[in-house]
């Protein structure tokens, strides 16, 4: 083929190659954006070995509107039977005198959970950070399964992380916290955890701006 024969074929793919490329990216994307949303929406709830409450911001002990949604879901799924046991995570920020996990086991405490029955795992300032600590725990304990208790947009990517650390994981999102109150809220939250979790495929990372507990 000559080289002017070369050319023209090249300019005749290319458009659709590049057209090629960008369906499969919409696709991705748009899947990825669905999975998102429809998980949020389910509750998984079932007898496990943990309720696993995901770290959030927390103002010097107390924690914020969207820990404290996440605490109330789990200590209503701990007195309904779902597992023996709470866990929190989540680190602290740097100053902080209490960390999230910290945090979250004094509320559950206070609200009645024996402190035999609730952990604080203050290891990790990012999602993936804490589920591999929690994952070496669960090792240790013999503990195989976990329902995750988070944010309902934020449950794929917390369930897709559990599963990579060894746990068999479902969700039981908390609906009554800030980030489902609007629908302009809503939209927010599934545009930036789908980013979230199509990066955490490519790169096995979490990152800043999907994190909730990073807020």
């Amino acid at each position: 083929m000559s080289a002017p024969s070369r050319s023209r074929a090249a300019l005749t793919w290319a458009p659709r190659v590049v057209v090629g490329a960008l369906v499969v990216g919409l696709l991705l994307v748009g899947g990825t954006a669905a999975r998102v949303w429809w998980l949020g929406r389910v509750d998984e709830r079932a007898p496990t070995d943990v309720i696993l409450v995901l770290g959030a911001a927390q103002y010097d002990g107390r924690p914020s509107p969207v820990l404290e949604a996440r605490l109330e879901h789990a200590l209503a799924l701990y007195r309904q039977g779902v597992a023996p046991r709470i866990v929190t995570v989540g680190g602290a920020a740097d100053g902080d005198q209490f960390s999230e996990a910290e945090s979250g086991d004094r509320w559950l405490t206070e609200h009645g959970v024996p402190n035999r029955d609730v952990l604080a795992i203050d290891e990790g300032s990012d999602t993936l950070g804490s589920f591999e600590a929690v994952g070496s725990v669960a090792r240790q304990r013999g503990w195989a399964s976990a329902v995750i208790v988070s944010d309902p947009w934020h449950s794929l990517r917390s369930r897709t992380m559990a599963r990579d650390v060894g746990l068999e994981a479902t969700t039981s999102p908390a609906k009554g916290g800030p980030v489902s109150q609007t629908r302009r809220t809503q939209f927010f939250y599934i545009v930036r955890e789908t980013a979230g979790l199509i990066y955490y495929h490519l790169a096995h990372a979490s990152s800043d701006f999907s994190d909730p507990g990073l807020q």
